[in-house]
């Protein structure tokens, strides 16, 4: 997947503002429309560019409290990780999962109202997940940088 500097101009602007048109990201890039709307198609296909997504701000839906579950399976049985990982998946409060080498295998983020609510999900829904040895939870109190573009 060979990209050159006019894909990356591209690129940058496209993920400052995926709303801009092919007119809009050719102007800022400096190249014609047609090769703008050209080579942003032939990113989709390689699947370079994946999706063009909404940001919500889950605060302003009543959401207070976010949680990271730091989970050591206990991978005596054989299918451990698979049958976890299936069953997570299930629980709408857990926005991401991610695995890892090393002491901890898993980490869950979790969202809630509030403490209540939390407490609530993690009695009822996250204990009740398959071939738990550990879990270390870590409450997030404030985000000091979040950024999801690439250094183009």
């Amino acid at each position: 997947m060979q990209i050159d500097d006019t894909d990356r101009r591209l690129l940058r602007h496209y993920q400052a503002d995926p709303t801009l048109s092919a007119a809009e990201l050719a102007a800022l890039s400096g190249v014609p429309k047609a090769t703008a709307w050209r080579r942003i198609e032939r990113m989709e296909e390689l699947g370079i560019i994946q999706r063009v997504e909404a940001v919500i701000d889950w605060r302003k839906l009543g959401f207070a409290v976010e949680v990271s579950l730091r989970i050591t399976l206990d991978k005596t049985e054989r299918a451990a990780f698979d049958t976890f990982l299936t069953e997570a998946r299930k629980l709408p409060e857990v926005t991401e999962i991610q695995t890892f080498l090393g002491r901890v295998d898993v980490r869950l983020n979790v969202l809630a109202r509030d403490m209540p609510h939390y407490q609530e999900i993690y009695r009822t829904r996250i204990l009740a997940l398959p071939h738990i040895a550990e879990i270390e939870q870590l409450m997030l109190i404030s985000d000091i940088h979040t950024d999801e573009s690439l250094p183009l």
